[in-house]
């Protein structure tokens, strides 16, 4: 009898070897799996997502984007749902909060803007984990936490730079730093929207200018408009607005291949949103919570978010970046987002 048992054993060792090694080494708490490191990590977190059936995935991730990368995962994870809840990153921090004061834990992995990232995190609402592919990234592109972990990676990059109309603009009055913002033929003819990217622009021309040019610029009669920036950059393109010195670089290259007559180009500095990897700090789905953070991070995820234009990390693309809520705490990045803000609103005029 024991050697027939023996036999069945070495059967379905056989047959199925993947899955029974994955099971039998399987961690078992939350608090293990974030930590664990085996060569087999992602046949346990696949064999247990399977086994949870979904993800919950909170991200503010673009439309297409964010879609383009549920298809991908569930491509190659079938089995494995992704319920998508795509909203502005402030959205998905008020949500967290929220569930977590009422103890409802939803959220299994979360990809969002950092200055979120560090409301979350200072709020207590995102567990720091392992993943392999963190030893790719460069050191200030991850948040460290505690035990040689990462609260979140940094999934992608967005650039915020000029945007203009070819057809309209003559190139002599193209800027090649914010000091240029104050060409003659820009009078009137640029346009910001309501937004954090406008106001990094300014902060940005305080890092490198000063605050004088931003005063300057109010000669420029620059529009400040109540839309966002992708819908002011479809008013570039129609020339209803000549240009802007607040439209991020992913957007435009992805209307220049729609056949949109517009341009993009970096100034002094470049301010850089970007948008991290994290695990919620009690994931309903903790395998799939996992596996779909390795997955953002890992080569096939970043070959998606390529796809949109999303810059990464660990490539030089020749201009210098500047994240403004980097290695600075949330009360003082706030504070600045503020003054950057009402400088914004004293050198504009109301716009469309």
């Amino acid at each position: 009898m024991m050697k027939f048992k023996i036999f069945v054993l070495y059967v379905l060792l056989a047959l199925f070897p993947s899955d029974l090694f994955a099971q039998a080494r399987k961690p078992m708490t939350i608090a293990e799996l974030v930590t664990y490191n085996g060569k087999d990590r992602e046949q346990v977190l696949y064999a247990g997502a399977k086994a949870e059936g979904k993800v919950t995935w909170y991200t503010s991730l673009a439309g297409d984007s964010y879609k383009g990368m549920v298809k991908a995962f569930e491509g190659k994870y079938s089995g494995v749902k992704v319920e998508a809840y795509r909203v502005s990153g402030s959205d998905i921090t008020v949500r967290m909060m929220e569930e977590s004061k009422a103890k409802r834990y939803i959220a299994d992995t979360v990809e969002t803007t950092e200055g979120n990232l560090m409301f979350m995190r200072d709020a207590f609402l995102l567990r720091p984990y392992h993943s392999p592919y963190f030893a790719s990234y460069p050191e200030d592109a991850k948040e460290k936490g505690e035990r040689g972990l990462y609260f979140w990676g940094i999934a992608r990059e967005s650039y915020i730079g000029f945007a203009y109309n070819k057809k309209l603009l003559s190139k002599n009055a193209v800027p090649k730093n914010y000091e240029g913002l104050l060409h003659p033929e820009l009078k009137g003819r640029m346009g910001v929207s309501v937004s954090d990217v406008a106001s990094k622009v300014i902060g940005a021309i305080i890092r490198t200018r000063g605050v004088e040019l931003v005063k300057k610029l109010k000669v420029q009669e620059i529009a400040l408009h109540t839309i966002i920036p992708p819908a002011l950059l479809d008013l570039i393109a129609s020339g209803e607005v000549l240009a802007s010195p607040a439209i991020f670089r992913n957007h435009t290259l992805n209307a220049i291949a729609k056949g949109a007559p517009v341009e993009w180009v970096p100034m002094d500095i470049v301010p850089t949103n970007v948008g991290g990897a994290a695990i919620a700090v009690q994931p309903p789905h903790p395998h799939a919570a996992l596996l779909l953070a390795d997955y953002l991070l890992g080569p096939e995820g970043q070959a998606v978010l390529e796809k949109f234009e999303y810059g990464s990390a660990s490539k030089n693309l020749g201009f210098k970046r500047w994240r403004p809520d980097h290695g600075i705490a949330t009360d003082k990045y706030e504070k600045d987002l503020e003054r950057w803000e009402k400088l914004l609103k004293e050198i504009s005029r109301r716009g469309g």
